[in-house]
């Protein structure tokens, strides 16, 4: 059955239409608040964080109203990253955390990430039980007055989440020395990104952490990695951290400038902690990974599985694997021995202890060689476009052209109305000819 409400990652969309807006935000946290108070009868409290759009003002007290109205007491931790919520809902003991973001996306869309005690996020099973409360009779699920949630402001959240990703290192580990250039993309790491970097003895230059309500992500952050390379550049700084509004993203830029994906990233840690033996099973990437990547695991001798994209697809194929280690190239990275969701500094951390003995972030990574490949995202009206005959066809015609030489992968986003080609091949011609070919059936 397909999800009405939940896509790849969470819910999101544009703010005050269909069901970016106070009244279904409120469904939402009633929803959640009654499912989860029926699974965990001792606590009944649930924690919100946010990242820094202006809509996060309207859609978070409609949502604590909502949690409330369910009996669940609620506490609000403002302005966040997205992994930070997800650990102190772990530590919190806390039936429930929702995250209130629309990741990478510009400020005028917004939406929720749900995580449950566990720190996970929900199976594609919950959310289908959370969409029927949803669409439900209201009054069905309103607690007695006497029952009703509390809600309390939780003012050092970024401290706690702080000290949670640095007692995973040891106490010696060190910036001192260090120059390091972070982009906080004006969202939900601007407070707690320098001040890491900055309590571990670094020197930082920092940029995207001034937001207004409506710079989240404009022309900064992960998205735009050119900002974090001038500010290497501009500084001579060591290496540069580049995040997306809720940071659980990470792009880096080693001390020359150059832009070091996600899926380089993992190549490097993988290669890195094979050698400490704490690599356990192998690695999880996505449809989206990179051709070269997987060419490099097997060369490495390390197993590769893809799942589908999303990080929350990646987690599930970990747990199921065993793996401790999974990701995709856009930057989210998940750590399973430290983490349950992509969190951009705790990554950043890893990749910084790995520098620790004057290592170069240039000689850490380009450990393979990427397939050259094309992204195109084509916006569109309605997403089953791609369902149709004519697209349908178009795809079978590339695909065929570009076997024994690439690749093709045509779908939806889960977050944007938008249909997403990626190809990859060493020969560009017969590449552009056919993502051209899909483009032509959709526009």
């Amino acid at each position: 059955m397909t999800k009405k409400y939940f896509g790849t990652d969470g819910i999101r969309g544009k703010v005050n239409q269909n069901k970016i807006n106070g009244e279904m935000f409120f469904k939402f946290g009633l929803a959640a608040g009654t499912y989860f108070k029926n699974q965990k009868k001792i606590k009944q409290t649930a924690i919100i964080a946010k990242d820094t759009r202006l809509s996060g003002y309207t859609l978070e007290p409609a949502l604590v109203s909502g949690l409330a109205s369910a009996g669940m007491h609620v506490y609000t931790l403002g302005p966040l990253p997205t992994n930070g919520l997800a650990m102190l809902t772990k530590k919190m003991r806390a039936n429930l955390g929702i995250m209130i973001t629309a990741s990478h996306n510009p400020f005028y869309d917004n939406g929720l990430k749900l995580f449950g005690p566990d720190g996970l996020k929900l199976s594609d099973k919950i959310e289908k039980k959370i969409e029927k409360l949803i669409d439900s009779k209201i009054v069905k699920n309103l607690s007695e007055p006497k029952i009703l949630g509390r809600v309390k402001r939780l003012e050092n959240a970024n401290e706690k989440y702080i000290k949670i990703l640095t007692d995973n290192f040891p106490k010696s580990f060190s910036l001192k020395g260090m120059k390091i250039a972070i982009d906080c993309a004006n969202g939900a790491g601007y407070k707690s990104g320098p001040k890491l970097l900055r309590n571990l003895g670094a020197k930082v230059f920092e940029l995207g952490t001034s937001p207004n309500g409506f710079n989240i992500n404009e022309n900064c952050g992960s998205t735009y990695p050119n900002k974090i390379k001038f500010l290497v550049k501009k500084h001579r700084a060591h290496i540069g951290i580049s995040l997306d509004g809720d940071a659980d993203r990470i792009i880096i830029s080693d001390e020359n400038g150059k832009i070091i994906d996600g899926d380089q990233i993992i190549a490097m840690l993988a290669k890195r902690w094979k050698k400490k033996k704490i690599l356990k099973g192998g690695v999880i990437g996505t449809l989206m990974s990179n051709y070269g990547l997987q060419t490099f695991f097997k060369k490495q001798k390390i197993n590769f599985i893809r799942a589908n994209v999303g990080d929350r697809y990646v987690k599930e194929k970990m747990q199921k694997n065993n793996f401790n280690l999974g990701g995709e190239q856009s930057g989210h990275i998940i750590l399973g021995k430290f983490a349950t969701t992509g969190d951009g500094l705790l990554v950043a951390l890893e990749v910084l202890f790995s520098m620790r003995k004057g290592k170069k972030a240039s000689e850490l990574f380009n450990t393979f060689k990427a397939t050259p490949q094309i992204l195109e995202n084509i916006k569109v009206k309605d997403k089953s476009i791609i369902d149709s005959k004519k697209c349908k066809v178009a795809i079978k015609t590339s695909e065929k052209l570009i076997k024994n030489y690439g690749r093709m992968l045509v779908r939806k986003s889960g977050t944007e109305p938008k249909i997403r080609i990626m190809g990859e091949s060493n020969n560009i011609q017969l590449l552009k000819k056919c993502i051209n070919i899909i483009k032509k059936s959709i526009k």
